[in-house]
């Protein structure tokens, strides 16, 4: 099985999960539909609607009301890009304009604010408390992990302890709590319902880590914004940390000096990009996230063979080993 056959095998979910965007994008406002339809329909993988899915299937659930929760975690992500585009002052999002970039950062924010709005009016109807304790916990640990990202911004004392509680706010959160509503919506016993919580978790900081690495070793056009991005917006992450805990006081000297400038030149960051090489930090990188798709793994142990196990056991290698 390749990740094609995976989005195959729940494809009439994923076109549902569609119309429900849809249908929830409809408003009086012009701007609210435009700038809506314009990031949903931007290339997004649906990654966190596609892993609710799977989840409820492995976990015996016959029901739709998945539909509608993969709708919602669909707009708290775009919710976060939204806001992280402004942020980060993106330029391109998915290889394209980012909506800041054509609608303004006013604009931007705001839809971020409906979307989030949107998405608990969405859950009030799901009238289920355990789910919406779920997204609520991961929509405020989400927010602090953006915090958290934004205070590490050229904080060279940043250790890899602080970074993975970082991405495990920021990015596995979310994940995570797609996984675990998965789990609830089956019924399963608190043994199973915990390993798919921590299934999410470990695939969700394995999916960073590797987003970490893509913005050294990517392409443009694979990764869908600039390459050194991160590096350039003074981002601590953990190629970077590894490499300055194992340069030598002249290398580390200089990383520094660079990170201080206020426009990184070309020049610099290439030779910064050779240090973290050198010291393998992007190789240290990809182990860790091994190390964590491995140990997601290990959380399926418990469940029997079947076809959605193993689109789960694919969507891992997939993280692992993806170049966009």
């Amino acid at each position: 099985m390749n990740i094609e056959t995976v989005y195959q095998s729940v494809a009439s979910d994923l076109q549902a999960v569609e119309k429900e965007l849809d249908k929830n994008l409809q408003s009086e406002i012009p701007l609210v539909t435009a700038l809506g339809k314009y990031i949903l329909n931007s290339g997004g993988k649906r990654f966190r609607p596609l892993l609710l899915i799977l989840s409820a299937r492995l976990c015996g659930y016959r029901g739709d009301e998945h539909i509608p929760l993969a709708c919602i975690l669909e707009f708290i992500h775009t919710a976060t890009l939204l806001h992280d585009d402004v942020v980060d002052n993106a330029k391109i999002r998915r290889g394209n304009s980012s909506a800041n970039t054509i609608w303004g950062n006013q604009a931007s924010i705001l839809i971020g604010d409906l979307f989030f709005a949107q998405s608990f009016y969405l859950i009030g109807k799901i009238k289920n408390w355990r789910i919406l304790n779920v997204l609520t916990e991961a929509t405020t640990k989400l927010a602090e992990g953006e915090i958290l990202d934004l205070v590490m911004i050229g904080d060279l004392s940043s250790n890899e302890a602080k970074y993975l509680t970082t991405i495990n706010y920021k990015t596995a959160s979310l994940i995570q709590a797609a996984c675990h509503i998965g789990a609830i919506l089956g019924n399963v016993d608190l043994a199973k319902e915990k390993s798919m919580k921590s299934f999410g978790k470990n695939l969700g900081i394995a999916y960073q880590l590797i987003d970490d690495t893509l913005d050294y070793i990517s392409t443009e056009n694979e990764l869908g914004k600039s390459i050194g991005k991160d590096l350039e917006e003074g981002k601590v992450t953990l190629p970077l940390i590894y490499t300055l805990q194992k340069s030598s006081p002249q290398d580390r000297k200089f990383i520094a000096s660079t990170l201080q400038q206020k426009k990184i030149t070309k020049k610099s960051l290439s030779q910064v990009l050779n240090l973290i090489n050198q010291y393998q930090g992007i190789e240290y990188t990809i182990k860790k996230a091994k190390q964590y798709a491995l140990n997601a793994k290990k959380q399926l142990a418990q469940f029997p063979f079947s076809p959605d196990k193993e689109a789960l056991l694919t969507i891992t290698n997939y993280v692992i080993n993806r170049r966009h």
